[in-house]
């Protein structure tokens, strides 16, 4: 008896990783991620599909500016429209990815300098690009876990708020990403 294939499958994944973060008028300065996503993909081919859902993103680092040292912290809400495939490899083995653009809000912004803690230094949305590739092990017909990729770059940039203290544009640039992905065949 042959398995119908899922059409819709979901793709829940977690990773840490790092990038940098791009200004303009101060230096670049690395950060740190945690980041997850809950997608839904519907399956248009047996190989390709299309997904959409949300991602979450906490990035952190130390930088400086001309105010002084800091350290940042950042949350950011993504919502990705990516172009997925999935390749059988073997038997219970698959290979699994994605491309796509994104669009992403400041959920919170945080610097803490020396002398102060200033909140909601960039605010609003930002569009980018990320990929991704997986190496899925099905455990059963309707679950898989593996490991996983995923790499992004802004292409626009978040400006500073008009209230905030000092005036910059910047862009996360080279986020990397490593992880475990989990597969739900629905």
């Amino acid at each position: 008896m042959e398995t119908k294939e899922s059409i819709f499958i979901i793709l829940a994944s977690g990773g840490i990783g790092y990038g940098i973060m791009d200004n303009d008028n101060a230096p670049n300065y690395n950060m740190n991620s945690n980041t997850g996503d809950l997608l839904l993909n519907y399956r248009v081919h047996s190989k390709f599909g299309i997904a959409t859902g949300v991602g979450f993103n906490q990035l952190s680092g130390n930088g400086f500016n001309a105010i002084g040292n800091f350290y940042h912290e950042r949350y950011l809400i993504r919502i990705p429209l990516l172009l997925t495939f999935d390749k059988q490899v073997a038997d219970k083995f698959s290979i699994i990815g994605h491309l796509g653009p994104y669009a992403q809000n400041v959920f919170k912004d945080e610097y803490s300098f020396n002398a102060a803690k200033i909140e909601d230094v960039y605010d609003g949305w930002n569009f980018g690009f990320q990929l991704g590739l997986g190496f899925v092990y099905q455990i059963e017909p309707h679950f898989g876990i593996g490991i996983n990729y995923t790499g992004q770059s802004d292409f626009t940039k978040l400006e500073t708020r008009n209230s905030a203290v000092f005036n910059d544009e910047q862009k996360l640039k080279n986020l990397n990403t490593f992880g475990l992905v989990l597969q739900f065949n629905l």
